[in-house]
């Protein structure tokens, strides 16, 4: 379980202001010059973020499609 904790902390980037690791399903806000802040130290600042995302679990992108017409 260690191992796997650490591999989601190398691939998703922590907070410029807590240093926290936000959640699977929270959103993340960009601001200029590449910051990630989460949800919570969002109010903390005055300026609007560039844009925002959320945040995707390592499953991500591997998951199973069904195809019409497959068999």
């Amino acid at each position: 379980m260690r191992q796997r904790m650490d591999s989601v902390r190398a691939q998703h980037h922590c907070c410029a202001d807590c240093r926290r690791t936000p959640l699977t399903g929270e959103t993340v806000y960009l601001y200029a010059g590449g910051n990630v802040v989460c949800e919570l130290c969002k109010p903390l600042r005055r300026e609007e973020p560039d844009s925002s995302q959320p945040v995707f679990g390592g499953e991500h992108g591997a998951t199973v499609r069904v195809r019409a017409g497959a068999a």
